[in-house]
């Protein structure tokens, strides 16, 4: 992502990239340290987006959107309300009312997070992205305040639709990113 941004030109397509990591816990560039609430094993690993501590793993659909904000008209804020936008929409496809929470970004239901959102920004092109809970071991999550909140809830799609297929979830994804976007 970061050699893909540091080589764009104003001519260089955008694009989404999905894929699923191995567990691994990720702490933004103003991350405290003491979000990582015990070892499990996990691996940290500091890197370059805003934001605090989550959690990755199998099960869980990482989509990272390399953007032209200045050539799509974007400012920060509005690229946020629409990935948000694009996960809602997503959910509502499956019977699932999301929602955001002010002052806090990500995709919500009944009070825990399904999708979090995490961004790198530089000469007004985006980089990182968002991720959503399919079908995934959410135990990790417990060794750590989410996003830095303490006892943050979290859920994931499984849990509304145990069929839910992360190939075809992720399929849904960015077809509507590309919709919101």
């Amino acid at each position: 992502m970061q050699a893909f941004t540091a080589a764009r030109t104003p001519d260089t397509p955008d694009e989404l990239w999905l894929c699923e990591h191995p567990p691994v816990f990720t702490l933004g560039l103003a991350g405290k340290p003491e979000h990582l609430l015990r070892d499990i094993g996990i691996p940290l690993v500091r890197i370059d987006r805003g934001g605090q501590i989550t959690y990755h793993g199998p099960g869980q659909i990482v989509c990272y959107l390399l953007l032209d904000l200045k050539r799509r008209g974007l400012t920060v804020k509005s690229l946020v309300n629409r990935m948000e936008q694009a996960v809602i929409d997503l959910l509502g496809g499956y019977g699932v009312a999301a929602e955001r929470r002010a002052g806090a970004p990500g995709v919500y239901v009944g009070g825990a997070k399904i999708a979090a959102l995490g961004l790198k920004i530089k000469r007004n092109c985006s980089y990182h992205g968002l991720a959503l809970n399919v079908a995934m071991d959410l135990a990790p999550f417990a060794a750590i305040n989410p996003c830095g909140y303490a006892g943050m809830a979290v859920t994931q799609l499984s849990h509304f639709d145990p069929a839910a297929d992360i190939e075809r979830v992720g399929n849904n994804l960015v077809e509507h990113l590309r919709k919101n976007l």
